[in-house]
């Protein structure tokens, strides 16, 4: 009976040996997958914490800010440029799509939620700008012939104004068509063509203004 029982057992684990020969690869196969998988979602061995759709857009946005800051150095008489950066954010937040401005009067780099209202504007100006450039250079050059700014004048000081509406007309001049919604009456003189939105207690009423003025 025990000759009888060691046979089974003997036999037991000689098949259990050829199983577990048998899973090695798979499990292998399905370890590697599994870190690969955590890679591409940010986690993991991935000290960024970055995910892989992330990863390409940063390459993007690197081109994009570059593109950018041909505008911003012109709006802020050099002091700012926007950077790329792939630092990791603070706590659980993800990382990889991060930017920083790079002040020229203090040389060093900060959050872009210091910057003024007015500034804000210009950096997010600047970046629609790049945007634009830089999806007309990954499609062989199809132009976005349209542009339109909505709000933010306001916050901009006369200099400051002026310096941004040089830019767009360096745009309009380039052959695309700039459209401006605001209600900085200051606009008006560079504007030549307009349409003026007047609310009644009836509702909107639309007038065009072709002089500018």
């Amino acid at each position: 009976r025990w000759a009888r029982a060691y046979e089974i057992l003997d036999s037991m684990r000689d098949r259990i040996a050829d199983a577990v020969r048998e899973h090695l690869p798979v499990a292998q196969a399905a370890r590697e997958m599994s870190d690969l998988a955590s890679t591409f979602s940010g986690i993991g061995e991935n000290t960024h914490r970055m995910r892989l759709t992330s990863y390409v857009l940063a390459a993007h946005l690197e081109t994009v800010t570059a593109m950018a800051n041909e505008r911003l150095h012109h709006m802020t008489d050099g002091r700012y440029q926007l950077k790329y950066t792939d630092e990791r954010a603070k706590g659980t937040a993800r990382s990889g799509l991060g930017l920083v401005v790079v002040d020229a009067w203090t040389g060093r780099s900060r959050d872009p939620a210091t910057l003024s209202g007015g500034e804000a504007f210009m950096a997010s100006l600047a970046l629609a700008l790049g945007l634009g450039d830089a999806v007309r250079a990954d499609s062989g050059g199809m132009e976005l012939h349209t542009l339109f700014v909505d709000e933010g004048f306001g916050s901009l000081d006369q200099d400051t104004l002026e310096q941004v509406m040089e830019v767009l007309d360096g745009l309009r001049e380039g052959g695309r068509l700039v459209g401006v919604v605001s209600h900085v009456t200051e606009l008006r003189a560079r504007i030549p063509s307009q349409i003026e939105v007047r609310k009644t207690s009836e509702g909107s009423t639309v007038h065009p203004i072709v002089s500018g003025f």
